[in-house]
């Protein structure tokens, strides 16, 4: 069974061009699905059924799992089930069948406003790690970039005399996105001032370095951002994501069309963008309430 399960990972990589970080949640999905199974002494994926799969849905139910990551495993174990019919002349029914997802809580992202980004971006010092953090922030409030993009970033996506940077997103999707003025500033001035002092006598060609010189990576990276956030006095959660929701979101309160965040964005679907027309309503009616007289 395990077999099974290393031939769709490498499929999932090879023919479908997933990412690494995509690549370890179906991992983890399935590893935890085939761990179920071992315990209820299924030894073969053609002796699985669809009471397996609901009895395990139901488990992490009971385990306290939001809908949303029920939703996500499910749809994991869905694309397994069709590549096992697909591949495996021994396996001939899919128990995924017909099986409802469940319906995921609406949740509004969380953002910042625009005085707590200030703050956050207002970060003082001309040492290589205070230049490559600034810069970081810059790019990820000015483009909107997932954190797996920002730490992927090499020097030939930089393209600053047009100002633009190239990144790839989920699936190895390219795409181009526009960098604002102060963000180029603080690229300009990390790369002059600071990135060859951190890179000491390695020779990537990552943009964003640790202080080891090599790549940095997401973890070390929302490190960093919780001790800025902290620094700067902001004590609502942040995570590297609350950038990008703040990106959108400032975005569309200042007349951007939702076409051209889905661009920037890289959703696939127009509807994921739209949850921060939400948001927007939202922050509307909370001024509404907050300075009518008659609210």
């Amino acid at each position: 069974m395990k077999d099974a399960l290393s031939d769709f990972l490498h499929y999932l990589r090879v023919e479908r061009g997933l990412s690494d970080n995509t690549l370890k949640s179906y991992h983890r999905d399935l590893k935890s699905y085939l761990e179920f199974l071992q315990k209820n002494n299924i030894k073969s994926w053609n002796t699985v059924f669809r009471s397996h799969l609901l009895q395990y849905l139901y488990e992490l139910n009971d385990k306290g799992k939001s809908s949303a990551t029920i939703a996500r495993t499910l749809s994991s174990l869905r694309l397994f089930h069709q590549f096992l019919v697909r591949e495996y002349h021994d396996v001939s029914e899919d128990p995924s069948l017909h099986i409802e997802t469940p319906k995921k809580e609406k949740r509004l992202p969380k953002v910042l406003s625009a005085n707590e980004v200030d703050k956050l971006l207002s970060i003082e010092g001309n040492d290589p790690l205070s230049l490559r953090n600034k810069a970081m922030l810059e790019i990820l409030y000015a483009t909107g970039l997932r954190v797996s993009e920002l730490v992927s970033l090499k020097l030939n996506d930089l393209h600053l005399t047009m100002g633009f940077i190239r990144c790839f997103g989920k699936g190895s999707k390219e795409r181009i996105v526009p960098l604002g003025d102060l963000a180029k500033e603080s690229v300009e001035s990390y790369l002059s001032l600071s990135r060859s002092s951190l890179l000491k006598n390695n020779g990537t060609d990552y943009l964003f370095l640790n202080h080891h010189g090599k790549a940095l990576s997401r973890q070390g990276f929302w490190k960093i951002l919780k001790s800025i956030a902290r620094d700067a006095g902001i004590t609502k959660p942040i995570t590297p994501h609350t950038l990008r929701h703040s990106f959108a979101t400032h975005l569309l309160e200042n007349g951007a069309d939702l076409r051209s965040v889905q661009e920037m964005l890289g959703h696939a679907d127009i509807s994921t963008t739209q949850i921060y027309t939400h948001v927007t309503k939202s922050r509307i009616k909370d001024i509404y309430q907050s300075y009518h007289p008659r609210a």
